[in-house]
């Protein structure tokens, strides 16, 4: 079910039961690993060089030191910034029920925010690294690090970032079809 407003992707989208070659088998993989096979990874098919890139990364994020709720958190964060409704749909369903995030975690990482102070700590790093396009000064580690963001974590985060941006500019360019309850981004004031 598509929840996307427009009928059309700008890139076709590969069926799992069409996919040849090494998109079939890198889309069997992540059916088998997650249940489905989003529109985005469909989309990704077309170069299964990309498709494994972002399904390798994403798998080796997912086994280091940042939980899947700080996860979703920053994605969440990024895909607002980039103003990625596709990210964003799919990260607000996924914070909800995968990473158990309620709806005031949701919105306040929209906004790179969040109660919990450590989680904050990474966000503010996380918004500060995209506002300065991979610049940061010292002041913004230094109160990362104050609120006990450890070198793994500030690696970790330049990492999902990077994933993140991926996810949200080739969904913007390939205006993925919407396989998710819409989200769409904040006007910006």
């Amino acid at each position: 079910m598509s929840y996307k407003e427009t009928v059309m992707s700008a890139m076709p989208q590969i069926s799992p039961l069409n996919a040849t070659g090494d998109a079939a088998h890198l889309l069997a993989e992540l059916k088998k690993s997650v249940g489905s096979v989003p529109n985005m990874a469909k989309a990704m098919a077309n170069s299964p060089a990309l498709l494994r890139g972002w399904m390798s990364l994403s798998d080796a994020l997912a086994g280091g030191v940042l939980s899947t709720a700080v996860r979703e958190r920053l994605a969440l964060a990024t895909a607002e910034y980039n103003r990625c409704a596709y990210c964003l749909s799919a990260h607000t369903y996924l914070g909800r029920n995968i990473a158990k995030l309620d709806g005031d975690e949701i919105e306040r990482a929209r906004h790179a925010e969040s109660a919990d102070p450590h989680a904050a700590a990474l966000l503010a790093l996380s918004d500060a690294i995209a506002r300065g396009r991979g610049t940061v000064d010292t002041a913004a580690l230094e109160s990362a690090r104050a609120a006990g963001v450890t070198d793994a974590e500030i690696a970790e985060v330049v990492g999902n970032l990077a994933l993140n941006i991926l996810t949200n500019y080739f969904n913007l360019v390939a205006d993925t079809d919407n396989d998710f309850p819409l989200v769409t981004p904040r006007p910006r004031s």
